[in-house]
């Protein structure tokens, strides 16, 4: 790792990924540059090329680690059910929690696609608990994805009011269809 004479310490992924994040949260991907981030750690633009090749790689690092960071519902025996809702309320809150991420990975339907992601793992996971044949859990699995997606645009868009209650009660409304949609399996 290199390190840098200004800060005397190593650079670590994640804090590159968690400062980029945390920029992107406050002003969108415009708001992400190489030498923006590095004035941001302390580091020489030229620092952060050790780490990763290019801004695009970066923005796809934060996609990746900030997925990875989304809590997702352990396999711990509770119906699938529960883990659906606690699947769906998880990625809710981190597109919430980070808008411009997700509208970028939304952009981005190469990202959304890679389905190594641990979210589509569980995903598939809860579907087969539900009783999902193989070859149907990505075609599920993507409607799904659609189905809570829409959700989440039609808040951001200011389609849907922006009410904590309201959202609850949307949401769960999205995740009953859901379960009456699988409740014929399993």
């Amino acid at each position: 790792m290199a390190v840098s004479a200004r800060r005397g310490a190593p650079l670590s992924l994640e804090e590159i990924t968690s400062t980029a994040l945390r920029l992107m949260d406050e002003g969108g991907v415009e708001g992400i540059s190489m030498r923006k981030l590095a004035a941001e750690l302390d580091v020489n633009p030229m620092s952060l090329y050790h780490h990763v090749e290019s801004k695009d790689a970066l923005l796809r690092m934060i996609c990746t680690t900030a997925a990875e960071r989304m809590h997702l519902p352990p396999d711990d025996g509770a119906p699938w059910q529960d883990q659906l809702r606690a699947l769906a309320l998880a990625y809710y809150g981190h597109a919430r929690a980070h808008p411009a991420l997700w509208i970028h990975v939304h952009n981005h339907p190469e990202i959304v696609a890679d389905r190594r992601m641990s979210m589509w793992q569980v995903l598939d996971r809860v579907l087969r608990l539900a009783g999902v044949p193989e070859e149907e859990l990505r075609r599920t699995s993507d409607v799904l994805h659609a189905f809570v997606s829409g959700l989440v645009l039609s808040e951001l868009q200011g389609h849907l009011p922006d009410d904590p209650e309201e959202t609850a009660r949307n949401l769960d409304t999205a995740i009953n269809l859901i379960i009456h949609g699988l409740g014929g399996r399993g």
